[in-house]
C-alpha cells in the first residue's frame, strides 16, 4: 500500500456505496456489468463488457511480452504468471522482451494509463490478443490474476487450447487494505507454508498479511538484543495435540522464525503484491514475553509460556524500562519489515495485575489518569509516537475505543467488535481514525463454518460462507466523509485450534472468496446468487492449485426419521442452499447424472445412501457423504448430532490421532460436559455403548464458568438420564482416570430398565470437574 487512506478513486466508490446504504442510487457509477459468456471472474471486476463474438486462442507456445517497463519486478510478475499457466493450465508460454504487438498476451505499464489508482488495470481482448494495461507493477499483477482466471473458465481441460471471448475489463479495488491475519504464535506455520498462503491469497487479489507473531503462547520473532525471547518465550510445554507436532509430550513446542526466513517471506510477498504487516501484541497477550524476561511484568515472577487459550492476566509493566524494551523490539521489527504499518495490538488486556500493583497505581495517579484503561491508552501512545517518529503508521485493535478511551490519532483501528451494528467501528471513525473492518461475527475464519457432522474443529458460533459474504462494512449512521476512512476489510485466522496447515486451508477456503469480493468488488455488484454462480470455477482453481478447500458449506446432510413401515424418511439439504444434490441408494458413488434430489422420500431399511453436490456445469461442489439406513441410524448418535444441555453453541474439539492416522472431532460445550438427544426414538433398548475422550483443559478464562458434577464418591463417570438431566437414571458407565489426550475409550453398560415409548429426551453428562480434564463424547449407541 502507498498511504494511510484509499486512493481518490477508491474514496469515490466508498462514498457511493454509503449513498446506497442511505437510500440513493449513486453507487451505480461503480457497478459491474455482467461478464461475457465464458468468463467466470472472482472477485467481480468493477466493469466487464463483451466486445463482439470473437475469441482469442491461447495454445502452448503462445508468447507473453512486456511493454513500457523492463524492471525486474514486472518480469517477476510475468514469470510467475507464465509458470502458473504452464504448471496448472498445462499451456507452456514463451516470455519475450518484444513489445511490438506480436505477442498473444502483453503487459504494458503506462504512467498515464486510464485506470483508477496504482492497483487498477485494464484488459482488452480482441483480434490483437490480450492486452493488460496498468500504471504500476502492482496493477499489472492484479491484471495477471484476472487473465489467469480468463484462462481457467468453467469446464476447462488441462493442456487443451484456451479460448477467451472478446471483451474489455476496467478494474480497481474498492478498498486499499484487503487482508488475512495469520496467527503464528498459537500454532506455527513453516516459511514454505506461509509462502503458499501468500501465493493463494494474492490470486484472489488480497494484498495484506497481518502476521501475528507474538502472544501468550509463544514469541516467534528473533530479537538479537533479547535472545531469551526466542529461547524461553518461543517454547511451551507440549500439551494435548501439540505433542503430535513437537515430537512427543516430553518435547517442548519450540518454534521461532529466523531473520533470513522473515526476509525471504517479505520479498516473496512483495513479488505478489502482498504486504506483510507484523503484529507485536501489547500490553496484553504478553505472558510469553514475561516468561522470557520477568522484569517486564508487574509481579517479578516468571510465568510459564501459556498452554491455555483465552485471555491471560499477565500484562507488561507500563513503565520506562518496559517502554525501552518495546522501542528496542520495534527497532528490530522495522529492520525486518519494510511495511509502513506495524500493529501493536492493544486488545484483551486483563488488568487484574495492574489493579493489584501499588507501583502501577502510583504511576496512574502521577500521570493524573482516571483509570487503568486510560493508563493503557497512555502506554500505547508512547509506542505509537515512537513508530510515527520513525516514519511508520501504528495499527491496533478497537478495545480501548470500546472502553471509551481515545487511541493515538495516527493509529489505524482494526475493528473486531461487530455487534450492535458496528457501533465500535463507528466510534473509531468519529474519533478520526482510519478503520479496517474485521468483525469476529462474520470474518473470524477460525470459527466453525458449518454445523455439518463432518465439520472440522473450531470454536462457535458458526461463520458461514453466506455470513462472510454479507458482512456489513459500512456502519449505519456513517456519513460519506466518515466512510472514506474505512480503508479495508480483514479476516482472522486465529490458530488456537488450527493445529496444522491443513486446518488452515480448511478454515480459509472457500470463505476467502467471499472476503476477496468484499474487499475488491463495488458495493453495487454484491449479489449472493451471482457469487454462487461464479464460485464453482473458483473452487476448481483452488483444487488444481493443491488447496485443501472445505466443502462443508455445500455438503449434503441427511435428516432421517424411522417410519411405522420399518423404512426411513430421508430429507437432504445443504447449508449454502446451492448446487444440485445427486444421490444413489445402492452404495455406489453418485455422479452428475445420478438422480436429482427434489423432495423427501422413503427408503427401506438396509439401504446405503450416498449424496454428492454438483454445480449446474457439472463441477463437484461437495464430495459424497453416506449413511446406512438401519438400526444403527436409529439407535446411535455422534456428539455432533446432539445439543448442548445449556443451549449454548458447541465447540468442535480435536481428539488424539488414532493408530490409523485419523483424528476424531467432538462437539463439546467447554466447561460443561453435557449433551441432549431431544427426540430419541430408542424404545426397547436394554444396553448402551459410549465412546469418549478426556482432553486437556486449556481454556483459560472459561474456567470460571465450568460446571462441576457430583462424582458420588466415585471417579468420573458418564451418566444417562431419561426425560431431562434430573430425570430417572438409565445407566452409569465408569470412566478410568485416563490421562488427557490418551485416546478414545469405549464403555458399555446395561440399562436400569428397558426404554419405554414415553422416553423422548435423553441427557448424557460426565461427572467430575472438567478443569481436571474435559471429557468429550464421541458416540452413544443403544441396542436391544
Amino acid at each position: 500500500m502507498t498511504g494511510r487512506a484509499p486512493l481518490p478513486g477508491l474514496r469515490r466508490c466508498i462514498a457511493a456505496s454509503v449513498a446506497v446504504a442511505i437510500g440513493t442510487l449513486a453507487a451505480a457509477a461503480c457497478a459491474a456489468d455482467v461478464a461475457p459468456s465464458g468468463w467466470s471472474l472472482l472477485p467481480m471486476p468493477a466493469l466487464a463488457r463483451p466486445l463482439g463474438s470473437g475469441v482469442v486462442t491461447i495454445a502452448g507456445g503462445a508468447t507473453v511480452a512486456v511493454r513500457g517497463d523492463d524492471s525486474a519486478a514486472l518480469k517477476a510478475v510475468v514469470g510467475n504468471f507464465a509458470q502458473r499457466v504452464a504448471s496448472v493450465r498445462g499451456l507452456p508460454l514463451r516470455t519475450t522482451a518484444s513489445g511490438d504487438g506480436t505477442a498473444t498476451i502483453t503487459f504494458e505499464i503506462k504512467a498515464d494509463a486510464s485506470v483508477v489508482g496504482d492497483e487498477g488495470y485494464a484488459i482488452t481482448i480482441d483480434k490483437a490478443g490480450i492486452l493488460v494495461t496498468a500504471r504500476t507493477v502492482r496493477g499489472a499483477f492484479n491484471g495477471s490474476a484476472t487473465v489467469w482466471q480468463l484462462l481457467t473458465p468453467p469446464g476447462w481441460t488441462r493442456g487443451a487450447v484456451a479460448q477467451v471471448p472478446y471483451g474489455s475489463i476496467e478494474d480497481h479495488p474498492r478498498f486499499a487494505w484487503r487482508a488475512l491475519l495469520l496467527d503464528s504464535s498459537r500454532h506455527y506455520q513453516s516459511a514454505d507454508e506461509i509462502k503458499k498462503l501468500i501465493d493463494w491469497m494474492s490470486l484472489d487479489k488480497l494484498n495484506v498479511l497481518v502476521w501475528h507473531i507474538t502472544d501468550d503462547q509463544g514469541w516467534r520473532l528473533p530479537v538479537p538484543k533479547y535472545p531469551e525471547l526466542a529461547t524461553k518465550g518461543g517454547c511451551r510445554e507440549a500439551v494435548g495435540n501439540d505433542s503430535e507436532v513437537s515430537g512427543g509430550r516430553d518435547t517442548p513446542y519450540c518454534k521461532v522464525y529466523t531473520a533470513a526466513e522473515i526476509g525471504d517471506i517479505v520479498r516473496y510477498a512483495a513479488e505478489r503484491n502482498v504486504e506483510i504487516v507484523p503484529e507485536i501484541d501489547l500490553p496484553g497477550h504478553s505472558q510469553a514475553t514475561i516468561a522470557a524476561y520477568p522484569w517486564l511484568g508487574v509481579t517479578g515472577k516468571r510465568p510459564p509460556v501459556w498452554t491455555d487459550w483465552g485471555v491471560s492476566p499477565w500484562l507488561l509493566n507500563p513503565n520506562a524500562k518496559t517502554l525501552q524494551f518495546v522501542n528496542d523490539v520495534m527497532d528490530e521489527v522495522m529492520r525486518l519489515f519494510p511495511s509502513r504499518y506495524v500493529s501493536i495490538g492493544g486488545d484483551e488486556a486483563d488488568k487484574q495485575q495492574w489493579n493489584a500493583s501499588p507501583e502501577v497505581n502510583a504511576q496512574m495517579k502521577a500521570l493524573k489518569l482516571a483509570s487503568m484503561d486510560e493508563l493503557q491508552g497512555w502506554f500505547m501512545r508512547q509506542v505509537a509516537s515512537y513508530l510515527v517518529a520513525h516514519g511508520r503508521t501504528p495499527v491496533g485493535w478497537d478495545d480501548e475505543v470500546d472502553a471509551g478511551v481515545a487511541l493515538p490519532r495516527e493509529q489505524v483501528v482494526m475493528s473486531w467488535h461487530g455487534d450492535h451494528d458496528e457501533r465500535v467501528a463507528l466510534a473509531a471513525l468519529r474519533q478520526g481514525h482510519d478503520v479496517v473492518m474485521t468483525p469476529q461475527e462474520s470474518l473470524y475464519f477460525d470459527h466453525l463454518q458449518s454445523t455439518h457432522p463432518g465439520e472440522w474443529a473450531g470454536p462457535p458460533p458458526v461463520v458461514s460462507l453466506r455470513q462472510a459474504y454479507d458482512t456489513q462494512l459500512i456502519p449505519p449512521g456513517t456519513t460519506p466523509e466518515e466512510a472514506t476512512h474505512i480503508i479495508g476489510v480483514q479476516a482472522g485466522l486465529w490458530a488456537e485450534q488450527l493445529l496444522t496447515f491443513a486446518n488452515h486451508q480448511h478454515a480459509t477456503f472457500p470463505r476467502i472468496a467471499a472476503l476477496a469480493e468484499l474487499g475488491w468488488s463495488p458495493a453495487a455488484s454484491h449479489d449472493w446468487s451471482g457469487f454462487l454462480g461464479r464460485l464453482p470455477a473458483e473452487l476448481r482453481r483452488y483444487r488444481v492449485l493443491g488447496i485443501a478447500s472445505a466443502d462443508t458449506a455445500f455438503a449434503a446432510t441427511f435428516d432421517v426419521s424411522p417410519e411405522a413401515s420399518g423404512g426411513f424418511r430421508v430429507t437432504l439439504a445443504n447449508q449454502a442452499v446451492g448446487g444440485d444434490i445427486r444421490y444413489t441408494t445402492d452404495g455406489t458413488e453418485p455422479g452428475v447424472h445420478s438422480p436429482l434430489y427434489t423432495q423427501p422420500f422413503t427408503q427401506p431399511a438396509g439401504t446405503t445412501m450416498r449424496a454428492a453436490v454438483y454445480a449446474a456445469d457439472g463441477t463437484l461442489l461437495a464430495a459424497a457423504r453416506s449413511i446406512r439406513l438401519d438400526d444403527t441410524t436409529r439407535y446411535s448418535r455422534e456428539s455432533t448430532a446432539l445439543q448442548t444441555c445449556s443451549g449454548e453453541p458447541a465447540s468442535r474439539l480435536q481428539g488424539a490421532k488414532s493408530a490409523g492416522g485419523t483424528r476424531p472431532v467432538y462437539s463439546v460445550e467447554i466447561g460443561n460436559a453435557c449433551w441432549l438427544w431431544p427426540q430419541a426414538n430408542v424404545e426397547g433398548a436394554t444396553r448402551v455403548t459410549v465412546t469418549a475422550e478426556r482432553l486437556p483443559w486449556r481454556y483459560g478464562d472459561e474456567a470460571r464458568g465450568a460446571i462441576v458434577r457430583d462424582r458420588h464418591g466415585r471417579g468420573d463417570a458418564i451418566e444417562i438420564h431419561v426425560n431431562g438431566c434430573d430425570g430417572p437414571p438409565l445407566a452409569t458407565a465408569p470412566l478410568a482416570a485416563t490421562a488427557p489426550s490418551g485416546g478414545q475409550v469405549r464403555r458399555e453398560a446395561k440399562l436400569s430398565t428397558p426404554i419405554g415409548a414415553d422416553a423422548k429426551a435423553l441427557c448424557v453428562f460426565v461427572t467430575g470437574d472438567p478443569r481436571e480434564g474435559q471429557w468429550a463424547l464421541g458416540t452413544i449407541s443403544f441396542s436391544k
